[in-house]
């Protein structure tokens, strides 16, 4: 009935895996809002100057978000080969 009962610790490795894997939920996150902010500004039909101007204000997040999501799978594969 002990071996049961028995409790296993987390290891720094294993919470790198679930860190990362949050880190990478944020940048998909972010990946989802930058598409329906574009979306959005394409269904209203801007004109050429506003949309320029509307993907450039997104272009930072967009590629922050890719960034988050990058860094939180190599987090989650490193841990991996770690355990």
């Amino acid at each position: 009935m002990a071996a049961l009962m028995e409790q296993t610790a987390t290891s720094p490795f294993e919470m790198l895996i679930w860190a990362g894997t949050g880190v990478s939920l944020l940048g998909l996150l972010g990946l989802v809002y930058c598409i329906l902010r574009v979306s959005r500004a394409k269904r209203a039909q801007l004109p050429d100057e506003d949309m320029r101007a509307e993907l450039k204000k997104v272009m930072p997040l967009n590629l922050g978000a890719l960034f988050l999501s990058v860094i939180g799978l190599m987090m989650v594969i490193v841990g991996i080969f770690l355990v």
